[in-house]
């Protein structure tokens, strides 16, 4: 919430202003959670009758705009627009006509750019991996369980390194691109065994469906084969120029709502005063909100960088619709059945 009052901070009386974190109050030495967040959540949801406040509702939601929404937006921006760009300029270097091997070669440097502007020299492990993925396909290449080989040894890379490897927190930034790498060398065996991918591919046909830059940070899982379609090269169009632009919009949008809207405008119109069960539930409801919301985040993101780098379509006759679909909020939010 955003708080401007007296309060004890480490044992010494502050005058408290700007953003504070209700959820964080906990066990700190602030203020007794139970009894006083009441008294906070007052201050914050009726600034303008208390005694301790200094905020009109226009002042507020001014405040509101200046200090959480505009810059969450611009922080969002700044972190992904290095993904945006190079998802941009593999696909236009692929409209090229360049050989296959040098394709897919741009596709392994783009990868690998966006892991280092992400996860700087971690990038390692993951890459790590996707070797030994590779590793393991080659050496099972005449058996008929590539597919259960190449599990057993992420599984076995996974526990090594959750266990010995690295630290936890570095570890679990990476979760999410080692995931895609590993859904990506599973599917890759299965499809090897089946007989719907002819060959084990090449080193670098492989890196790169592992690394491809649209799907390699936020997802989602591409099969090889929607992976070589994307290499191709597509004509673009307007109506793929609108689906990029819906879904970063969109994304943007969540992340303002995740972190701006959950926390503080949440109890602004929903007083979270009165009974401690209803606020119990109320404050349930208000973290699961957000928390969603950052997943819709990610989801439409995903949508945004997969289908700017050219994947995510379907034929059409004689044109593609590009209609990748990942996030459905309102099929969560407002569910038809149970």
């Amino acid at each position: 919430v955003y708080l401007k009052a007296p309060m004890i901070l480490n044992g010494v009386c502050v005058i408290w202003k700007g953003w504070i974190d209700l959820q964080r109050l906990d066990g700190m030495g602030c203020l007794e959670f139970d009894e006083e967040r009441a008294q906070v959540g007052h201050l914050f949801i009726h600034p303008w009758g208390s005694t301790m406040a200094t905020f009109s509702r226009q002042e507020f939601f001014q405040q509101l705009l200046q200090d959480c929404l505009l810059p969450t937006a611009r922080q969002g921006l700044d972190q992904i627009w290095l993904l945006l760009a190079i998802c941009l300029g593999c696909r236009l270097l692929w409209r090229l006509g360049l050989p296959s091997c040098l394709k897919h070669a741009s596709t392994v440097a783009g990868g690998f750019l966006s892991l280092y502007h992400f996860f700087e020299l971690h990038m390692v492990w993951v890459v790590l991996l996707s070797l030994l993925c590779y590793l393991a396909l080659f050496l099972c290449r005449h058996s008929s369980h590539r597919g259960v080989f190449v599990s057993v040894t992420i599984l076995a890379y996974l526990l090594v390194g959750e266990t010995y490897m690295v630290d936890t927190v570095a570890w679990h930034r990476m979760r999410g691109a080692q995931m895609i790498v590993a859904m990506k060398a599973v599917s890759l065996g299965f499809d090897l065994d089946r007989g719907e991918v002819s060959m084990v591919p090449s080193p670098v046909e492989f890196m790169g469906y592992l690394c491809f830059v649209g799907t390699v940070i936020f997802g989602p899982w591409i099969s090889f084969h929607r992976y070589l379609e994307a290499i191709q090269g597509r004509p673009l169009s307007c109506r793929w120029l609108q689906k990029v632009a819906q879904s970063l919009l969109l994304a943007i949008l969540c992340l303002v709502l995740s972190t701006c809207v959950g926390p503080y405008l949440f109890p602004y119109f929903i007083p979270l005063d009165g009974d401690h069960l209803l606020r119990k539930w109320l404050r349930a409801y208000e973290s699961a909100i957000s928390f969603r919301l950052s997943n819709y985040f990610v989801g439409f993101l995903s949508e945004a960088t997969a289908t700017l780098a050219g994947t995510g379509f379907t034929k059409e006759k004689d044109h593609l619709e590009w209609d990748l679909t990942i996030s459905k909020p309102l099929n969560v939010e407002l569910p038809r059945s149970m």
